[in-house]
């Protein structure tokens, strides 16, 4: 057998132990989220989940082991302070750490306006000022959201200012997390917008580039992959959108009622009929008044389906359809009952679709 000089197997040995260059410590907030960012750092990292399993960013206490995984960041991605409340004050904490990025701020992002109480309006919703809003889409929204004072941003990371104040959720850039400013949450007004917004497939996209320009920055080894991996998961998204709206095209007009007025970006961006919802906030439950009104409207609307929420009181949808023509199903808005991983995303799309034309299709 031949023997290697020493000087060239500990080469060797050292070559073969070098590891590839590690990619950013990256922690996501909440299931769809992480999902898009687990989809960009496929073959290069995992980003960390705080919010895991069935539990809702609607109701989240942060763990011990929460606050380690946040100390520990590089980069955190979240939707902002009016979805995950229970971030605000941890990633105060972070001090200039960790880059803090609130993807509601991402180019691009169209932002709809809070629905009035998320009660039984007519088809044509109405804003919180007042302002109706058709199912034409919610892409047209991109320049109400920029009215009520959204913030620009370009692709350098070199963020303009906007009425004063910083682009990104609360003063979070690109660059560092700044404390100093965190605590002004109003002045970016998201507080007036449904947050909800990666059930629009557009948006979706928009933050999936967002993702990757943002990993890129920090991470110039891997680039070529995150953008590799972005590209694709764009193309990917465009098929599922196809799916989805030749899925829902026989059923979209059949009214129906949710838990809680969720799926905004969904309806509209599908053309569906949603007539209202349970909850004004999934945080509060429904009195006896509103469950009374609630069975009331859906007899005089004729609404075909009402539908539960897995990670709240599915005894409600029982009581509120009682007497009633309504069928009822499920939906699962933040993947509460599914796996965390590049497939969530689209199998919470899908799912959500599915769950709505088996019941509508059943509907009278």
């Amino acid at each position: 057998m031949k023997i290697l000089p020493a000087s060239l197997f500990a080469f060797t040995m050292l070559s073969c132990a070098t590891p590839v260059l590690a990619a950013p410590e990256v922690v996501v907030s909440i299931k769809p989220i992480h999902s898009l960012v687990a989809g960009v750092m496929q073959g290069v990292g995992e980003p960390k989940l705080i919010v895991q399993g069935a539990a809702s960013p609607h109701t989240y206490s942060m763990k011990p082991s929460n606050a380690q995984t946040l100390e520990k960041a590089d980069i955190v991605f979240w939707v902002g302070i009016n979805l995950e409340t229970f971030l605000d004050k941890p990633l105060d904490a972070l001090g200039k750490k960790a880059k803090v990025v609130s993807l509601a701020d991402s180019p691009n992002v169209s932002l709809l306006p809070l629905r009035q109480g998320g009660t039984f309006e007519t088809h044509q919703h109405e804003a919180e000022d007042g302002d109706a809003h058709d199912h034409a889409g919610a892409h047209g929204h991109a320049e109400a959201h920029k009215d009520a004072g959204a913030h620009k941003h370009n692709h350098a990371h070199q963020h303009a200012e906007a009425d004063g104040h910083k682009h990104g959720d609360h003063g979070h850039d690109h660059d560092a997390h700044n404390h100093d400013d965190h605590g002004d949450h109003d002045d970016h007004n998201h507080s007036r917008f449904d947050m909800h917004m990666w059930l629009d497939p557009h948006n979706a996209k928009a933050m999936v580039k967002e993702i990757e320009a943002t990993l890129s920055a920090s991470d110039s080894a891997n680039a070529a992959a995150y953008k590799k991996n972005a590209e694709a998961l764009i193309a990917r998204i465009d098929q599922m959108d196809t799916d989805i709206a030749t899925k829902l095209a026989p059923v979209k007009d059949k009214p129906s009622v949710v838990f809680h007025d969720a799926y905004q970006y969904f309806e509209r961006h599908y053309g569906l009929n949603v007539v209202g919802s349970i909850t004004v906030s999934p945080e509060t439950a429904p009195g006896a008044a509103r469950l009374s009104e609630i069975q009331a409207k859906l007899k005089t609307l004729n609404a075909g389906c009402v539908f539960a929420e897995p990670q709240f009181q599915p005894k409600l949808i029982e009581v509120v359809t009682a007497g009633t023509k309504a069928k009822s199903g499920t939906l699962d808005p933040e993947g509460a009952t599914l796996k965390e991983g590049p497939d969530l995303y689209f199998q919470l799309m899908q799912g959500l679709s599915s769950s709505m034309a088996d019941c509508l299709t059943k509907a009278s």
